[in-house]
């Protein structure tokens, strides 16, 4: 009677054992279909960079199966590629997580077995759906031309905000989740920031101070504490170029002509930096090319600032647009003194300087600029 139940405790024992160990791992598995792909890798993404750490092939009936093995007491990011799409998945201790998907696994896959891979599918389906639009209106607007062009650049203006809306909400709806702090690093072509500076770090303080209350030892905590001390320096610098007279700018026109924007002082000064390269930038310039003709006779001017690198890309962006403001660019790209000398860090930026050489306000575009200048001009 002693040797049986011994060799139960024995086994009770060995069987704690195992399910203490297993705990720690994630099993992730799922079926994909309808794509000619046979592999399915497992990408572990790190403060040190991303590494595929396993690949497995589809079985005959598409499914898959990885099992990750001592996942930290945190959320880990790790992606699952297959085809060209990475799924990015949040994975806990101990989830079984289910992925299924038929045709393009990115804009149809389901989850399930993982909250926070779950909210990571819940942004990603309306970010890059988002981003689709977006683009699908690019191609349009770069072909069309006259009032269609018009029209195009402002349904690229309306996507845009909606796009940035619904990122912002999605970040404050979840902020105590991983799931935020991944919205909040996701970018369209051609920004820097989520927002502006002022207001990136109101959201990365907000979302720093839930997680660390829902997970307080998660390494991207660390990330964020040092993007938003970077944010802190970056607006002390903006500050202090606020507390001064406009900085001095020198560049070269289409014409080869130097021109400095001193050479405006007297006028309501907007100066825009941009890039031929980024296609929100085309817009922008079509709604700046309104409010240019409102108000150019009350005295206002543009010295636009290019930030490409290719001269013939820029000049053929400024005749096909007809901009009719100064021009300039020193095809130095990101390194190009004109865009540190404004520490500039997304484009399109701007900066609203009056008539006595002050910067009175950043990044204003459409309603917003036009509703300021006619502040200043009294209208």
């Amino acid at each position: 009677m002693k040797n049986i139940i011994g060799k139960i405790v024995v086994i009770v024992t060995v069987a704690v054992a195992v399910v203490g160990c297993r705990s720690n791992d994630v099993r992730i598995s799922g079926r994909f279909v309808g794509l000619n792909s046979n592999m399915v890798y497992l990408e572990q993404m790190s403060a040190a960079g991303q590494s595929v750490v396993d690949s497995v092939a589809l079985a005959n009936d598409g499914s898959f199966h990885f099992r990750i093995e001592e996942v930290p007491a945190t959320p880990s990011l790790y992606n699952i590629m297959y085809s060209s799409d990475r799924i990015p998945l949040l994975v806990s201790r101990g989830e079984n997580i289910e992925l299924n998907a038929m045709g393009s696994v990115l804009s149809n896959y389901t989850v399930s077995g993982s909250r926070e891979s779950e909210l990571l599918r819940e942004f990603n389906k309306v970010y890059l759906e988002g981003q689709l639009e977006l683009y699908k209106t690019v191609q349009r607007y770069n072909s069309a031309n006259g009032a269609l062009r018009k029209e195009l650049g402002a349904d690229y203006s309306s996507i845009y905000y909606k796009i940035k809306r619904n990122q912002i909400s999605f970040i404050i709806e979840n902020k105590g989740t991983l799931a935020a702090v991944y919205a909040l690093y996701q970018r369209l072509p051609g920004e820097q920031y989520l927002s502006s500076v002022d207001s990136d770090l109101i959201y990365y303080r907000t979302v720093a101070d839930a997680v660390s209350k829902s997970y307080p030892t998660s390494p991207y905590l660390l990330t964020l504490s040092n993007d938003i001390a970077r944010m802190e320096a970056r607006i002390s610098l903006i500050n202090n170029i606020e507390l001064r007279t406009y900085p001095e700018l020198k560049g070269t026109d289409m014409y080869g002509r130097e021109v400095k924007l001193s050479s405006l002082e007297g006028n309501v000064i907007l100066v825009d930096f941009w890039s031929a390269e980024v296609g929100n930038s085309n817009a922008f310039n079509a709604e700046l090319k309104e409010i240019y003709e409102e108000f150019e006779p009350d005295g206002f001017r543009v010295y636009q600032v290019s930030a490409d690198t290719s001269k013939a890309t820029w000049i053929a962006a400024v005749q096909e647009q007809r901009l009719p403001w100064i021009s300039v660019c020193d095809f130095k790209g990101d390194y190009s003194p004109m865009l540190r000398s404004y520490n500039v860090r997304k484009l399109p930026s701007n900066f609203l300087i009056d008539r006595e050489g002050n910067i009175v306000a950043k990044d204003l575009y459409s309603d917003a600029l036009a509703e300021k200048l006619a502040e200043i001009f009294n209208r």
